[in-house]
């Protein structure tokens, strides 16, 4: 069962997404505010934190930044500011997801299951190691090392991370937009013709298993394993 932690410092937005994500199996643990939540994660472990951006004491960037010194944890946050600059701060923190108030908990629900799924599809812990195994292509995220068929592949590291952000999302279809978006960052402004090359160079890379990266037309593309 996927432990989730929920910090909002309003008690009615908590028990409403506690009682959706209960239902969908979830076993759900509370905080009214963020240094609580540091200390939460400090003695305990969990799958996902939802996290309200606006908190006294401690908001929920900060309190993103001091859960993640010590664990990798997947994070959604809630904000009833929809600003740009608001999400582009979470994204840069490395948050999962980004959802504005007031929200539809059955959509919320959706987007947790989204995040779970991405974060575990083809990964394990080999040693320490986040890894993904498909036939015979071996990926070490931790260890930014790709193999295949046994033998070490040489990448840029854009190719690295456009790769890994793929296989992260494994099954997903990933718009031309959000790959660039993602990958090269909200200040680029390159001719997106740059991601079409790094796709056929991972493809040269990749040998046999080029076959992973389907080509949506008109779309982008999906990592399929």
């Amino acid at each position: 069962m996927d432990r989730i932690l929920v910090v909002d410092d309003e008690e009615r937005i908590r028990t409403i997404i506690k009682k959706y994500a209960e239902f969908e199996g979830y076993d759900v643990t509370e905080a009214a505010n963020g240094i609580e939540a540091v200390q939460i994660c400090k003695e305990q472990d969990f799958d996902l934190i939802v996290l309200d951006i606006m908190m006294p004491e401690l908001d929920g960037f900060s309190t993103c930044k001091k859960i993640r010194e010590n664990k990798d944890i997947p994070i959604i946050m809630l904000s009833a500011r929809g600003e740009e600059y608001d999400k582009i701060h979470g994204f840069e923190l490395g948050i999962d997801d980004y959802v504005v108030k007031p929200f539809s908990p059955r959509e919320l629900t959706m987007r947790i299951k989204a995040v779970l799924a991405r974060r575990n599809a083809g990964t394990n812990s080999k040693d320490g190691h986040e890894v993904f195994d498909a036939e015979g292509l071996h990926i070490d995220f931790t260890g930014r090392i790709v193999t295949v068929d046994g033998k070490p592949v040489s990448m840029t590291p854009k190719e690295y991370d456009l790769l890994f952000y793929m296989v992260k999302n494994k099954g997903f279809a990933l718009t031309r937009e959000k790959l660039i978006t993602d990958v090269w960052g909200y200040d680029y402004y390159g001719d997106d013709r740059t991601l079409d090359t790094h796709i056929k160079l991972l493809r040269s890379s990749l040998g046999e298993y080029r076959k992973f990266l389907v080509t949506l037309r008109g779309v982008g593309y999906r990592f399929e394993a």
